[in-house]
Formats: structure tokens, sequence, C-alpha cells
């Protein structure tokens, strides 16, 4: 493991954890975003979630990376005030608890 959850990525990058990006997150937001509240915190995420997907159908990569990381962003804040640890809900999926996909 590299500096302060890091780990060394490509071309000398650092990649950071999941735990550690949130972490990032609520040192820099939890307070802001305990006082909005979930129920208006969910409609950003959805606002970013639309710009996203706007970006994907335009076919812009770069548009579509920085909404990426902002749809992302405002995941880890949803999970941040709702006290979920999303390492830890990934578990299912990192350690084969999720067997094909569910139905339609």
């Amino acid at each position: 493991m590299g500096v302060s959850g890091f780990l060394p990525g490509q071309g000398g990058a650092l990649r950071m954890q999941v735990r550690e990006f949130q972490d990032v997150i609520a040192r820099k937001y939890k307070a802001r975003d305990q006082e909005r509240g979930v129920s208006r915190t969910f409609m950003w995420f959805i606002e970013e979630v639309g710009e996203l997907s706007t970006a994907l159908v335009s076919g812009d990569r770069e548009n579509a990376e920085e909404e990426f990381a902002d749809v992302f962003a405002w995941l880890c804040t949803l999970a941040n005030i709702s006290d979920i640890d999303l390492e830890t809900a990934c578990r299912k999926y990192t350690e084969n608890k999720v067997e094909g996909f569910k139905p339609k």
C-alpha cells in the first residue's frame, strides 16, 4: 500500500481506495451535506446521473469522465450522510456473493 491509502497506478499516478475517496468527500463536505439532508442530496445525485447520461449519449469522453467522477462523489456523499461504508457495501460483489443478474 502506498501513502495514506493510495496505491501505485499506471504511469506513476496514485490510485485511491474507495474508502479513502469516501473519507476525502466526508472531510470536505459532510457537515454541509448533512444540513441539506438525504432527500435534497439525492436530487443533486440524480441531476449528476442525468448529466452523465447526456455525456455518454453524446460520445463526449472527456465530459463523461468528469461526470463519472461527479456521480461517484455524490454517491459517496449519500453514503456518508446515510452512515454507509461503500467498501463494506460492495463486498457482496468482491466476495462472490452475487450470482448472475437480477431478472428483469
